[in-house]
C-alpha cells in the first residue's frame, strides 16, 4: 500500500523564524507531536518535535524566579535554532513498509511526505501506519488468528491458503515468521470465522503443526533446553 493513501494531507507547519513558544502552543492546540518547518514555497527545511521542546523548556524543579528568567530567554529562541535540519522524509509513492523501516531506523514517530521539489504534501505517523495495516490485514473484521508451523519448503503457504479456501472460509491475510526454528517457519493466517475446528483438523491432516499464536511471541523469552 502506498503512503499517499494513508498519510495525513492537512499538515500543520511552521516557519523557521517562528518563536519556540509559538511552536509549543501550536502543538498543544492542534494535538500533534511535531511540526514540519517550511520555507518559501512550502519547501521543507526541518522539523521540530515535542521532544525538542521538552529539552529546551524550563525544568519543573526551577523556582518561579528562575522560570521567569528562562521564559524571557526562550522568547528569543527561533524554531530554526532548535529544529532538525534535512529530516528523513518519504515520497507519496513509497510504501508503508518503506516508511516503517525508516521510522524504526531513524527513531522518530512521524515522517514528512514531500514531492520531487521537497514541498510538504503530507505527513505519516506510526498511528497512520497501524490503521493502514489494520485495514490491509483485515483485523477490523472479527476473526481468528491461527499459527501454523511448517518446514521451509517452497509452496507451504499455498497449501495452507488452499486448505482454508476449500473449507469455504474467507482469508484476511497471511503473515510469515521466517525464524521459528532451523528449517521451519510459522505462518499466521487471519481467517474470518471463529469456528476453527474443521480447518484445524484439515491442516493437521496435511501434516502441519498448529500452535497457540502466543507461543510464538513468548518463544524468545523461554529458556531453550
Amino acid at each position: 500500500m502506498f503512503i499517499e493513501r494513508s498519510m495525513t494531507r492537512r499538515v500543520v507547519t511552521i516557519g523557521p523564524e517562528a518563536g519556540l513558544l509559538e511552536a509549543r502552543e501550536t502543538m498543544k492546540t492542534q494535538g500533534i507531536p511535531s511540526l514540519p518547518v517550511v520555507g518559501e514555497g512550502g519547501v521543507l527545511v526541518g522539523i521540530v518535535t515535542d521532544r525538542d521542546l521538552r529539552s529546551a523548556l524550563p525544568s519543573g524543579l526551577l523556582s518561579p524566579e528562575e522560570v521567569q528568567g528562562q521564559q524571557e530567554r526562550l522568547a528569543a529562541v527561533r524554531v530554526k535554532d532548535l529544529m532538525t535540519k534535512d529530516p528523513v522524509t518519504v515520497a507519496p509513492v513509497h510504501t508503508l513498509q518503506d516508511a516503517l523501516i525508516l521510522i524504526l531506523r531513524a527513531h522518530v514517530g512521524t515522517l514528512p511526505v514531500v514531492d520531487e521539489k521537497r514541498r510538504v504534501v503530507g505527513i505519516i505517523s506510526l498511528r497512520d501506519m497501524l490503521q493502514a495495516f489494520e485495514e490491509v490485514l483485515g483485523l477490523s473484521e472479527p476473526g481468528t488468528l491461527l499459527c501454523v508451523l511448517a518446514d521451509d519448503r517452497p509452496g507451504q503457504m499455498k497449501r495452507i491458503v488452499d486448505a482454508v479456501t476449500e473449507e469455504g472460509i474467507r482469508l484476511g491475510s497471511v503473515l510469515v515468521a521466517r525464524d521459528w526454528e532451523r528449517g521451519q517457519r510459522a505462518f499466521f493466517p487471519y481467517i474470518f470465522t471463529n469456528n476453527t475446528i474443521r480447518i484445524k483438523r484439515r491442516l493437521e491432516a496435511l501434516g502441519f503443526a498448529l500452535l497457540n499464536p502466543l507461543d510464538w511471541y513468548l518463544a524468545p523469552f523461554r529458556a531453550k533446553p
